[in-house]
């Protein structure tokens, strides 16, 4: 894993992946957000977000990720997480948002 920051889309089929890797934190939040908010999601897409290469998330992390959530339900798309880490499971389970943003295997 990595700490430097990077986030990437690239579009597939189904929808967009937005791949984060390093650091979603305070400072590079926004960022995430500004890539969501640049998607042009339509009826029926998937976001994927991947994050294998996570290497830490604070709050500011997660609401960026729920704002995502919202940004993809405003369009009738879906969103679903990819290569979460465990400390990022645990406190989506523990703030009860799990079931919000879904996982996936692929």
């Amino acid at each position: 894993m990595t700490d430097t920051f990077s986030a990437a889309t690239r579009h597939t089929d189904t929808g967009p992946v937005l791949t984060i890797r390093g650091e979603l934190d305070s400072t590079t939040a926004p960022q995430v957000l500004a890539e969501v908010r640049n998607l042009t999601m339509t009826s029926g897409q998937r976001l994927l977000i991947d994050l294998t290469e996570l290497s830490f998330c604070d709050s500011s992390g997660i609401a960026a990720l729920l704002a995502a959530r919202n940004t993809t339900h405003s369009a009738n798309a879906t969103i679903a997480l990819h290569g979460v880490p465990a400390q990022v499971t645990r406190t989506l389970n523990l703030l009860g948002l799990a079931a919000l943003i879904p996982t996936t295997t692929a």
